[in-house]
């Protein structure tokens, strides 16, 4: 896979060790062993393997990049669930391109703006074949960022709404 020129962003190592301990829900996280392949790891953006240690934590996203960035999201502040590992990783692997773009899969590609309010989104349906599935996520990146008033992008599953990553005004 190819260097983007919209690099996705995991959950940083600093917030995650605080999230580890107490989520942004203010709960502490549910931990386990997993049993299975399959859930998406926002610490790494991959998919977890059997026998991986893991913490279901709630994360807000957009009050988190609004505390870095000054801006005030106000409603559009949401918390949702998402697993990452308990005991930390390595982190994203850069050159493995856009996380959970499984065939089949739909996406919505969130917008905002510097000042943390929403500009809109566009739905995405993976096709089949990782290749076609890289290029469609690639171009929807490509049209939010063409707007000069985005700066922000998060990408949601649409079957349970739940953040993906973001990626961030190149």
């Amino acid at each position: 896979m190819t260097a983007t020129p919209f690099p996705p962003s995991a959950i940083a190592p600093a917030v995650l060790a605080e999230l580890r301990e107490r989520d942004d829900a203010g709960a502490v996280p549910s931990r386990w062993t997993g049993e299975t392949d399959g859930a998406p790891l926002r610490c790494c953006l991959r998919r977890a393997r059997a026998g991986e240690r893991l913490a279901l934590i709630s994360y807000a996203p957009l009050r988190r990049w609004a505390a870095r960035t000054g801006a005030m999201p106000g409603a559009y502040d949401e918390v949702g669930p998402v697993f990452v590992h308990l005991d930390g990783c390595a982190g994203p692997d850069p050159a493995a391109g856009y996380p959970f773009a499984e065939t089949g899969a739909s996406r919505v590609v969130r917008r905002y703006t510097a000042q943390g309010a929403i500009a809109g989104g566009e739905f995405v349906a993976l096709p089949p074949g990782p290749g076609a599935a890289q290029a469609v996520m690639r171009g929807a990146l490509e049209r939010a960022f063409a707007d000069p008033e985005v700066a922000l992008v998060q990408v949601r599953a649409v079957e349970y709404g739940c953040f993906q990553y973001e990626v961030r005004h190149p």
